[in-house]
């Protein structure tokens, strides 16, 4: 198969059948096989960037994923953010965050900025 850039559905669905038989047995990197597979890669990441690209959440789900996941409580976000009315303000969507807070979410919980400053 010849590498070219994918301009469509079915350029895209060819490009991952020919990514797929790298799978089962990955070249060597620096190799003329390995040097196609990581083009391929790139090429297919630069596609999908454009055509299914996926939105980071709001601050809000952010936040509660990140709780669920780590199993924190609005008691731990209140000790973040100042107080539990200000943690409960945020979590019901009444009152957004301020950039101190984010910052705090970010280097705390690790929260990506993105999210934190999303609309």
């Amino acid at each position: 198969m010849e590498i070219r850039p994918i301009h469509n559905e079915t350029e895209y669905d060819a490009m991952l059948a020919e990514i797929d038989q790298y799978f089962e047995r990955e070249p060597k990197r620096g190799t003329p096989e390995g040097d196609r597979f990581e083009i391929l890669l790139a090429l297919v990441g630069a596609y999908e960037q454009v055509h299914w690209a996926i939105e980071p959440p709001d601050a809000v789900s952010a936040i509660r994923e990140i709780m669920a996941l780590r199993n924190y409580t609005q008691s731990d976000l209140a000790e973040l953010l100042g107080s539990r009315s200000r943690a409960s303000e945020v979590l019901n969507r009444r009152r957004s965050l301020t950039m101190a807070q984010a910052r705090v979410l970010h280097k705390a919980w690790r929260i990506p900025a993105e999210s934190l400053l999303a609309e």
